[in-house]
C-alpha cells in the first residue's frame, strides 16, 4: 500500500535581495529546506524535530502548498500537489489541514466561534444553514467544549489558551481531513494543558482515522505521541527512525546532543549519563558548510566530514542516519 504522503528531494531556496551597497554579483539564497525525502504512512503520527530555523515550518508550508518549491515533489495519495490546477487545489484543501502554534493569532478576533467554524462548510460544501449549525455544535462536542450553547457565540479573547486551541482543532477537523499538519500545537500552552491537548489529538486520531505530521522541538511530546521521527538540522534530515528506536539508540551526534539537552525528572539518572554538549552556533543557512552541515559543531567529525555530504543510510530496523561515522 502506497504512503499517504511522499516527499522526494524537496528543496526550497529563498533569494536574498541585494542591498544598495552590495558588491556581490551572484545571487545568494537562504537554504531553508534542502533536498529532504521521507514518507508518511496512512494512520501514523510522524514527528519532525529540530532547532528553531532548521526548516520545519517551511516544510509544513510546502506540504500545504502555501509555498512553491524550488525543486522536488510532494505527492498526496500518488498525485503531485504542485501539478494541480486551481480547481484541483481547491478540492485538495479539505484533505490537508493545519493546527497552528499560536491559538490566539490563528483565530480572527472579530469572529465568533460559530462564524469561525461555519466558514469551512460555507467554502467547501453546499450544506444549508441549519445543517451547518448542527455541524458546528457537533464539532464543539467532539473537542470537549460543551455544552456548545455556552461557547458558540463567544469571541476568541473570552477563552483560555487551551480552549482556543480546541477551537483551532475543531476548525481543522471540520471537513474530515486525511492529514493534519500540527505545527508546535502545544508550545504556547501551559504545562497543565499540554497533556490534555495531546490526549485529544490522539483520541481524534482513533475516532476520525487521522494522520498527523507533528512539528515540535519538545522531545517529550515526540516520545509520548509519535510513531516515527525525523530529525532536521539546517534544512537537512540527519536521522529518521521509530520513536522508541530513536530514543533508545540515537546514532547521529546532533540527535544525541538534543536528547541529552532535554530535561529528565530523575536527578540521579542525569548525573549518571554521559551527555554530548553542543558547541558553537548554528551556521548561517545562507552559506551552509560544505560536506556535513553539522561538522563544525561535531566532536566526532572525521576527515571527510567537511568535504563530502553524507547520505541517509538504512542501518537496520528502518533506522536511517546521515553520518560518515556510521556509514
Amino acid at each position: 500500500m502506497a504512503p499517504l504522503l511522499e516527499i522526494d528531494e524537496l528543496k526550497k531556496l529563498f533569494p536574498l535581495k541585494k542591498g544598495l551597497f552590495s558588491f556581490r554579483e551572484e545571487q545568494r539564497f537562504v537554504h531553508a529546506v534542502d533536498e529532504i525525502t521521507f514518507n508518511i504512512e496512512d494512520g501514523e503520527i510522524f514527528g519532525l524535530v529540530g532547532e528553531s530555523g532548521c526548516g520545519k515550518t517551511t516544510t509544513a508550508k510546502l506540504i500545504l502548498k502555501l509555498l512553491e518549491p524550488t525543486a522536488g515533489t510532494v505527492r498526496f495519495r500518488g498525485s503531485d500537489i504542485f501539478k494541480l490546477d486551481a480547481s484541483q487545489t481547491m478540492k485538495l484543501r479539505p484533505k490537508i489541514q493545519m493546527i497552528f502554534q499560536d491559538p490566539f493569532a490563528s483565530l480572527n478576533p472579530r469572529k465568533t466561534v460559530r462564524q469561525t467554524l461555519s466558514r469551512p462548510f460555507l467554502l467547501h460544501t453546499t450544506l444549508k444553514i441549519d445543517e451547518i449549525e448542527a455541524k458546528v455544535q457537533e464539532l464543539l462536542d467532539v473537542v470537549g467544549l460543551g455544552p456548545p450553547s455556552l461557547y458558540v457565540d463567544r469571541y476568541p479573547h473570552e477563552f483560555s489558551g487551551g480552549q482556543r486551541q480546541r477551537i483551532g482543532i475543531a476548525r481543522a477537523i471540520a471537513l474530515s481531513p486525511k492529514l493534519i499538519v500540527a505545527d508546535e500545537p502545544v508550545s504556547a500552552l501551559d504545562m497543565s494543558v499540554r497533556a490534555q491537548i495531546l490526549n485529544l489529538l490522539k483520541q481524534l486520531k482513533k475516532q476520525l482515522r487521522l494522520t498527523y505530521l507533528l512539528i515540535t522541538h519538545d522531545l517529550a511530546v515526540v516520545r509520548s505521541t509519535c510513531d516515527r521521527v525525523a530529525v532536521m538540522y539546517l534544512g537537512k534530515i540527519v536521522e529518521l527512525a521509530g520513536a522508541s528506536e530513536l530514543y533508545e539508540n540515537p546514532l547521529h551526534p546532533y540527535t544525541k546532543a538534543i536528547l541529552g539537552a532535554s530535561p529528565l525528572p530523575n536527578p540521579r539518572l542525569v548525573r549518571s549519563m554521559s551527555r554530548t554538549i553542543l558547541m558553537g552556533e548554528v551556521p548561517s543557512p545562507i552559506d551552509p558548510p560544505l560536506g556535513c552541515r553539522f561538522h563544525p559543531r561535531c566532536q566526532q567529525a572525521a576527515s571527510q566530514c567537511d568535504k563530502e555530504e553524507p547520505c541517509l543510510v538504512d542501518l537496520g530496523k528502518s533506522h536511517l542516519v546521515a553520518c560518515h561515522v556510521h556509514s
